[in-house]
């Protein structure tokens, strides 16, 4: 059953001294032993029509985007990913190192702490933190 709940997602890039952050409200659940948050993108995000889908698993973690905005992100401690960012201004490689993934949710929510290098092409090596906070509601 899809539970309201209100997501948190702070970011921020070693170097910067700025976390930008995003609170919205979505809907969290689970189905088949794997909990799911999503949320729509508005247009502060700069991804109006977006819609975020967060799969989250005790070992991984995949942040999908599916609209304006589409690319499917996977962290996961054993092994590096590729993914395409696709955006109206066209489409850009990215991978994935992760480097540390915590995750400590149950039906309630939870917490997500990763800590991963993304490499885009044509561009440094970004050190990023992505922490994630799901307060359901009752």
């Amino acid at each position: 059953m899809k539970k309201r709940a209100i997501i948190s997602v702070t970011s921020k890039q070693q170097g910067d001294n700025e976390e930008i952050q995003v609170v919205t409200p979505g809907t969290f659940y689970s189905k088949d032993d794997v909990f799911y948050a999503e949320y729509a993108e508005t247009q502060i995000s700069g991804m109006e029509g977006t819609t975020t889908t967060m799969k989250i698993k005790p070992n991984s973690f995949s942040l999908i985007r599916e609209g304006s905005t589409s690319t499917e992100m996977e962290f996961d401690k054993k092994e590096k990913s590729v993914s395409m960012y696709n955006t109206p201004f066209g489409t850009l490689e990215m991978k994935i190192e992760t480097k540390k993934l915590d995750v400590d949710v149950d039906e309630d929510g939870g917490e997500i702490y990763i800590k991963y290098l993304l490499s885009i092409v044509g561009a440094d090596v970004l050190d990023t933190t992505l922490k994630i906070n799901i307060k359901t509601q009752e």
